[in-house]
């Protein structure tokens, strides 16, 4: 089944750059020519992924991205034509799960699509059974913290904690080895693939997103910070 991308941006030409290279993908993209639109598309067609750029009309792409996550976690990729590295931060901290910054390789645009696609899909049966010998998809614990891989969902004690794509995949990396600390460039290469780079930035941006996610639900800290090497699992979550 094709999936469905919604692409939000109030510039035509960038919005047919983008379509063509979705549909060369194999992507079924939808179009929104200002924000207050995007969100009505997001409702009727419910999309795989949202590319939602910055600096729309009616509504601009942070205030679309708060709308949307009052009842989604789908995942979203953020389009910036500025420079400035504040604006890519304060998307991801609303819940965005990746930026691009115009002008942009859409090669590039479309393999970060794939990264963030490939985080959040079902796992069947036969894969399960392929990986279950690297032990991928077995549930983990970590005192009040769970995570079921094949649902893909992470609890605090019973209460279920809604991540994107790529805090999921950061959680997964800690619990997996517990007692590791992670540099920031070992978290990139686990929630990015295909040799994408992004700023150092970006993953302290994503680490606050989750300690914020948790601290809502209970849990006072979650990931520790290792100061002058990087993160690792808080050592009591309980």
């Amino acid at each position: 089944m094709e999936k469905k991308i919604l692409v939000a941006d109030d510039d035509p030409h960038i919005r047919q750059v983008i379509v063509f290279a979705l549909q060369k993908a194999g992507m079924l993209p939808i179009e929104a020519k200002d924000g207050q639109q995007a969100v009505q598309l997001f409702e009727q067609h419910q999309p795989s992924l949202i590319i939602l750029d910055i600096n729309m009309p009616e509504l601009d792409g942070l205030e679309v991205c708060k709308a949307i996550r009052k009842t989604s976690e789908v995942p979203i990729l953020f389009l910036s034509s500025r420079d400035d590295e504040v604006d890519k931060i304060i998307g991801l901290e609303i819940g965005g799960d990746d930026y691009v910054t115009k002008p942009f390789s859409p090669r590039e645009l479309v393999a970060r699509v794939n990264v963030i696609l490939k985080r959040v899909q079902p796992v069947n049966a036969e894969q399960q059974v392929n990986q279950q010998s690297a032990e991928v998809y077995e549930k983990l614990t970590h005192g009040l913290l769970v995570l079921e891989p094949e649902t893909h969902q992470v609890f605090w004690g019973s209460q279920l904690v809604k991540l994107t794509a790529m805090e999921f995949s950061i959680i997964h990396c800690f619990m997996r080895r517990p007692e590791k600390v992670f540099d920031r460039d070992s978290i990139m290469n686990v929630a990015y693939d295909m040799n994408i780079h992004v700023s150092g930035r970006t993953i302290d941006s994503h680490i606050r997103h989750i300690r914020n996610k948790f601290q809502q639900a209970g849990c006072e800290l979650i990931i520790e910070t290792v100061h002058g090497v990087g993160y690792r699992l808080a050592k009591k979550v309980c």
